[in-house]
């Protein structure tokens, strides 16, 4: 049985991801990634840009952009939505590993890894490893920002459940059924997504898992550390509040020594 990886199942999800987000967490980060990146004023490596959500705002504000993603549908999507978009002011996007980045030394004034990106590394091994190259992209001083999704561990376990249902991208009706499995012994926690999508006399389904696996701010703090970076600031909102244990937001800012 082929082992789970933190990057399966996001070409099917593609589809379905803007959809999904915009009745989850929207918008309310880009507000806070638009100020913190503003403020750099340095070119930028998103990691895990997927459909452009934030890459495209980012570079919309005058940010210079670069967008990795391993999955070449959700880059598919991220190039339709950056044409919206002066040529001059477009990101540009590159399929790659996160944790093997194909970018020469000191090539970035900041990298960003956003909502739960950072979590998709099921391995402490891929951590490592994108810890490393992360510190040999970015220039001295250069900003790492790292947003976790908070209580991974503490979600609770169902099956089969509808968690959302509206007109779908496509047109038609689409109804989101999830699972939620957690993996104690491995801290990952396991969705299992299908998206029932019907359009006229035509029902498909899309079935597909998605991989996170638990770090919580203290294990993030000691590993950037490790890997060469000093911390700047643990932020609890998006309006850059201070962080908690109990924070709705898990937000690591900090910078290449």
């Amino acid at each position: 049985m082929t082992r789970r990886e933190g990057w399966h199942g996001w070409d099917t999800y593609a589809a379905f991801y803007d959809w999904e987000n915009a009745r989850t967490l929207g918008r309310r980060d880009v507000p806070f990634w638009r100020r913190t990146l503003t403020g750099e004023g340095a070119r930028t490596l998103e990691l895990g840009c997927g459909t452009g959500r934030l890459l495209v705002p980012m570079a919309r504000a005058g940010v210079s952009m670069v967008g990795l993603d391993r999955s070449a549908e959700m880059l598919a999507r991220a190039r339709t939505r950056a044409r919206r978009l002066p040529r001059a002011a477009r990101p540009a996007l590159v399929r790659g590993d996160i944790r093997t980045l194909p970018f020469p030394d000191r090539s970035f004034g900041a990298v960003m890894a956003p909502y739960g990106m950072f979590q998709s590394l099921v391995r402490e091994s891929d951590l490592a490893m994108l810890l490393a190259d992360a510190h040999r992209v970015l220039r001295r001083r250069g900003l790492f920002g790292i947003d976790l999704v908070p209580d991974l561990p503490k979600w609770r376990e169902y099956h089969e459940q509808v968690s959302m249902r509206g007109r779908g991208p496509r047109g038609g009706e689409l109804t989101l059924v999830e699972s939620v499995r957690q993996d104690q012994r491995r801290r990952l926690t396991i969705f299992d997504e299908t998206f029932v999508e019907r359009i006229g006399r035509s029902t498909t389904r899309h079935t597909f898992s998605l991989t996170f696996r638990t770090l919580t701010v203290p294990e993030v703090v000691e590993r950037l550390a490790a890997a060469g970076f000093a911390v700047e600031q643990l932020i609890g909102d998006y309006r850059g509040g201070a962080w908690t244990d109990d924070a709705d937001v898990w937000v690591v800012l900090a910078r290449k020594r």
